[in-house]
């Protein structure tokens, strides 16, 4: 550090030596009394000549003034003896004796009191060939507390006042780093349903539970446990000198704090945690760096969240080998979207008041070099993790809409159904999609469905509402799949304008008995499409019993193995043709 430029100081009195006498010493005395901070002349030995009123008084204030004469070497060290003080005695003979043009030392320096500590830049300069030295002490107590309170800051969660992100990283690195390589562990700690929590109760509210989970994961871990927030509800504990074992206890420990509901806002919520954990044990790990603990944590923390939530998860390497599939799969997607590496599969739909085909459901497949024909199962979540899923939806909908154009051209008037995802309808593009896909096949609107999971509706329901109000202006039939596997709620369904309420698989399968609830439940879904003004179809029909009790309870549409399986294009219409024109579909 530097001292600052410019500073200004009034005249004050002079303390002067015995050896001090004629004009040229009171022009010293002049020149230091004009400055306004602490300075001293020393002669080559290191004793004080001059001082200023300002060191007089900086003296008295600290109850010990120096008074000319007094060894300005030894005090500097008995004040502190550090390095900083060393240096400066050391760098100070050697300027008297010509050695160095100047010195220029920060160092810390004491209160008498010790309830606080200054701080000074001191530099000094030679005043003459005998070695006769002026120094000076620049008070930059308030810049260094400023520069340490920022310095705080930069490392610090505002929030929760934890270490952050980057000073977790260099905590856990320095760790691994350890002369004695102890054990070490890292918890990985993800809140369960936190979102639930903002966007019920609010952020301010939210930030309230991240604080007092912050105080419960202090008490809960050891003293020398480091507790960080990485952002948002994720919480990083580096564990010390602890193995696997150790941090699966500790991870226990941690969930138990959730036990003891939360207070927020007067209301009390009760709430989990998933946590993974990464462990290196003790001994050489080189090579290991705190990104690498971190992730794998990560991964362990995820591993715990999809088993179920609210468990513990230790990392293996099964897990990371699993993240390198999907990313590798993803990156072979994006190119199979533009290869023409993908293919559709078309599952016929049937009205169960005629028994006649009146549309099919596309479902894509993707023909992999090495691992054969894939469900769509095994690469839409790949696509929906890695911002593939827009394309692909793309694909699908034009290869659709050409494929229905076709049947219309031979004969096979049937209405295409695309699935489309809660990502698409967030991007606001699907409307300008479906057209851009109808206007290139040459179809008509009506004869295209765009299907959207009841969850995915559920999550932006005006969203979804305005897209779908736009699609029917256009003549496209919007339905709702698998109604019935959510708790969605109904107020937010019914206000969306779709046309087709698709009853879940598994109501349709526990439907064969009669008296059961699934029966009563699809006849109530039945109902309800009914008082809406929409049509219900039963999805995975798989016997003849579950095609007779359906249309019994009142489903107009049903698709399932049972009526077909799904099948290329060109197959589809040669099924198609092969049915004659029947009524109502018997028992």
């Amino acid at each position: 550090m530097r001292p600052e430029p410019g500073r200004a100081g009034l005249p004050l009195d002079v303390r002067r030596s015995a050896g001090s006498s004629g004009r040229d010493a009171a022009l010293v005395e002049a020149v230091l009394d004009a400055l306004a901070s602490p300075t001293v002349l020393l002669d080559p030995a290191g004793r004080v000549v001059l001082a200023n009123s300002a060191w007089t008084d900086a003296g008295k204030e600290r109850g010990a003034p120096i008074l000319p004469g007094a060894d300005y070497h030894a005090l500097a060290l008995q004040l502190r003896d550090d390095a900083d003080a060393r240096r400066l005695v050391r760098e100070l003979r050697e300027l008297s004796r010509g050695e160095r043009t100047e010195v220029s030392v920060d160092r810390s320096v004491p209160d008498p009191a010790g309830s606080a500590t200054s701080w000074f830049h001191v530099q000094a300069s030679r005043v003459d060939q005998a070695g006769h030295v002026v120094v000076t002490h620049l008070d930059i107590t308030a810049r260094v507390r400023a520069e340490r309170a920022s310095a705080w800051r930069a490392r610090h969660d505002s929030l929760t006042e934890l270490p952050n992100r980057a000073h977790l990283h260099e905590l856990i690195d320095a760790e691994l780093q350890h002369d004695r390589c102890p054990a070490v562990a890292v918890l990985f700690l993800d809140v369960d349903g936190f979102k639930d929590v903002n966007d019920s109760l609010g952020h301010e509210v939210g930030d309230e539970l991240l604080r007092q989970l912050a105080g419960r994961l202090l008490d809960s871990t050891r003293a020398q446990d480091t507790v960080g927030r990485l952002g948002g509800d994720e919480f990083v504990v580096l564990c010390r000198d602890c193995d696997a074992g150790g941090a699966e206890m500790l991870a226990h420990r941690c969930q138990a704090t959730f036990e003891q509901p939360f207070d927020l806002g007067g209301r009390t919520h009760r709430l989990s945690a998933s946590i993974g954990i990464a462990a290196v044990p003790a001994g050489d790990r080189a090579g290991v760096r705190s990104t690498d603990l971190v992730r794998d944590a990560d991964l362990a923390m995820y591993a715990a969240k999809a088993a179920g939530r609210n468990r513990v998860r230790v990392f293996s390497p099964d897990l990371r080998y699993r993240v390198q599939r999907k990313v590798q799969l993803a990156a072979e997607l994006r190119g199979a979207i533009s290869d023409d590496q993908l293919l559709l599969h078309y599952q016929p739909v049937i009205d169960l008041t005629t028994g006649l085909v009146t549309g099919a459901e596309a479902l894509v497949r993707w023909r992999h070099s090495e691992r054969g024909v894939l469900p769509p199962c095994d690469f839409v979540p790949v696509a929906e993790q890695h911002d593939l899923i827009i394309p692909l939806t793309r694909w699908v909908l034009g290869e659709t809409c050409r494929q229905a154009a076709s049947w219309r051209d031979a004969g096979a008037p049937v209405v295409a159904g695309v699935n489309v995802s809660a990502v698409h309808l967030a991007t606001g593009t699907l409307v300008d999609d479906v057209v851009t896909a109808l206007q290139g096949a040459g179809l008509d609107a009506r004869q295209l469905v765009v299907e959207l999971t009841e969850t995915s509706a559920a999550e932006d329901p005006a969203r979804a509402a305005q897209q779908f109000r736009r699609l029917r202006e256009l003549g496209v039939e919007s339905s709702i799949d698998d109604f019935g596997r959510g708790f969605s709620s109904l107020s937010q369904l019914v206000a969306i304008p779709a046309g087709v309420l698709k009853i879940d698989k598994s109501l349709v399968a526990g439907a064969d008995d009669p008296g059961s609830q699934s029966a009563a439940v699809v006849a109530a879904v039945v109902g309800l499409a009914e008082a809406c003004g929409m049509r219900s179809l039963a999805e995975g029909v798989e016997t003849a019993a579950q095609l007779q009790r359906v249309a019994g309870l009142g489903c107009r549409y049903a698709q399932g193995f049972h009526i077909a399986r799904p099948m290329p294009g060109d197959e589809f219409l040669r099924w198609f043709r092969s049915r004659p024109e029947q009524g109502p579909p018997a028992g």
